[in-house]
């Protein structure tokens, strides 16, 4: 163990330590409130009348009107002031901070919306409320509070309290009593007092809410309809991701949880629904890195009658579109870089890309061999090494030289159909497909295809997919009924997916998928451990 191994090691316990002093402090003083008839956790309720932020903005707008209608008339506006004491207002929230001035005290409390001054005083209280305030509560106890708003001589908007009654006990010290919750990675274990301590925090979530809402309001003024599929799949299909499995007892057999929604989005357009979507939890047993969680939302939806270029003009209206709603403007700063959703997005097709960056055409590869013998020249790693198609080196150029172009919002379309088994060929050229992925900030964004519906086209693709999966180790087999479900006729249909966390992510500027996640998945906490060991991602 090095040095500063040894030194981490000793101050975390040293500040476990001092955690469980203050935690015992805090018992002691639950154990007398309880001596006395006032356990906190016997409150069932409080009747609040408002919020903070709302009781600040209000007070700030009748004090203008005051002054104005005043016209400098000093003792008016004053009597004025003065009459909106007889308002008085309830408020709940957490204690966050506290000044003793001996028989008056300022508290700040915080609730939903904002924080408040709160003024305390012995005679307002009384003596034996004011004193079990001082003695038995705590920062971090939530408490309710009704008084008056007004402003303080130093300018500041409060509430004078004429009652308080604590609502719960907070057990632990907050971290700014200890040693700040700096740490990243209990920030993301710890969320509950991350939201506490670090309320901008709570601002990305309001606004994850938010873009969920305007996805919605955007897809269902179309037309679309909104459906659940199920989690629970009774297959693992042969698509790249690797499952989560689980074993459902009372069929006693092993079932996956989905790794996405699209055949089931399929089988409903199949059944007669024209537009549908769905705002889904995907499950995927692979690596973790600031843009990868096994568990995220994606959005997924399927339009018949319309192909890849239709869902191409819907996602760039889309994104433009919340960018607007949610942000005031569709030209962000993204971690430092302007990213313009306002202009039109450039669209190129995959060979284009690949010429543009790379330096390399498609078009004067012979053959396959002529495809494997340029990769060689230019260094570029094929995984499919001498079966290798003009497929598998175009994907590849791609991989090593354009994708970490893509900076502004960009296109891709027209891609192999090696790796495209869902996607319709085109008709001018079965080598490739119609299919797009859009990319942000040299991100992958989301993926969208004029969907295969030949049924024996299909199959076939199936077929080779789960024989790879299955030369990995997998247990993959072919979705007969989809393919049945395809046999009964699936309509011309453009069908697109995204992953919600990476658009939240480009929306509120923010650098890794654990910062727009509640609760990202983590490695449990060691036994007998005062701190947890640092996640390992694969950065």
């Amino acid at each position: 163990m090095s040095e500063n191994q040894v030194n981490s090691a000793a101050q975390n316990e040293e500040q476990v330590q001092d955690i469980n002093i203050l935690k015992k402090d805090r018992l002691d003083k639950l154990a007398d409130l309880r001596e006395l008839g006032k356990d906190p956790y016997q409150i069932t309720k409080f009747d609040v009348t408002g919020h903070a932020a709302d009781y600040k903005a209000e007070y700030e707008a009748k004090e203008a009107e005051i002054l104005a209608e005043a016209n400098g008339d000093e003792g008016k506006a004053n009597a004025a002031l003065e009459a909106l004491h007889e308002n008085i207002i309830s408020i709940a929230g957490r204690i966050m901070s506290w000044r003793d001035m001996g028989k008056a005290n300022f508290i700040d409390v915080r609730d939903g919306s904002d924080r408040i001054q709160v003024y305390v005083r012995s005679n307002d209280v009384g003596a034996d409320l004011f004193k079990e305030f001082k003695k038995k509560w705590d920062i971090g106890d939530i408490i309710g509070v009704e008084g008056f708003v007004f402003r303080t001589r130093k300018g500041e908007i409060s509430i004078h309290a004429k009652s308080i009654k604590l609502l719960s006990k907070s057990l632990l010290p907050l971290p700014e009593k200890w040693h700040g919750l700096k740490d990243q990675d209990m920030r993301y274990r710890q969320r509950y007092v991350d939201l506490i301590v670090n309320p901008e925090v709570k601002d990305t979530f309001v606004k994850r809410s938010r873009i969920i809402s305007e996805i919605r309001n955007y897809l269902d003024n179309l037309g679309y309809i909104e459906v659940d599929t199920p989690v629970l799949h009774t297959l693992e299909i042969g698509a790249a991701a690797r499952p989560f499995v689980t074993h459902h007892n009372t069929l006693d057999m092993d079932m996956y949880l989905r790794i996405e929604t699209e055949l089931y989005l399929k089988r409903l357009i199949v059944g007669g629904f024209e537009k549908v979507y769905e705002v889904g939890r995907i499950f995927r047993n692979e690596g973790m890195d600031t843009s990868h969680n096994p568990e995220f939302t994606s959005v997924e939806m399927y339009q018949a009658f319309t192909d890849y270029i239709g869902m191409m003009d819907l996602i760039e209206n889309m994104y433009r579109t919340i960018a607007r709603n949610v942000c005031g403007t569709a030209k962000l700063t993204y971690q430092g870089v302007e990213i313009d959703m306002e202009s039109p997005w450039e669209r190129l097709t995959m060979i284009e890309a690949v010429k543009k960056y790379a330096g390399v055409d498609y078009n004067d590869w012979a053959d396959d061999a002529a495809a494997r013998a340029c990769a060689k020249e230019k260094g570029v790693e094929v995984d499919e090494g001498d079966s290798a198609t003009k497929g598998h080196v175009l994907i590849a150029f791609f991989d090593a030289f354009v994708e970490e172009k893509l900076v502004q919002p960009t296109i891709i379309y027209d891609y192999p159909v090696e790796n495209s088994p869902l996607a319709k060929r085109k008709p001018s050229d079965p080598a490739f497909t119609e299919r797009f992925e859009y990319f942000i900030y040299c991100r992958e964004m989301g993926n969208a295809f004029s969907e295969l519906n030949d049924p024996i086209d299909q199959k076939e693709r199936f077929v080779k997919q789960v024989e790879a999966k299955r030369a990995q180790g997998a247990n993959a087999e072919v979705d007969e009924d989809f393919v049945t479900a395809l046999e009964y006729g699936l309509p011309p249909t453009g069908g697109l997916g995204f992953g919600l966390d990476r658009l939240v992510m480009l929306l509120t500027d923010s650098a890794s998928i654990r910062d727009v996640l509640l609760f990202p998945t983590m490695k449990p906490i060691p036994a007998n451990s005062g701190r947890p060991a640092k996640e390992e991602t694969e950065e």
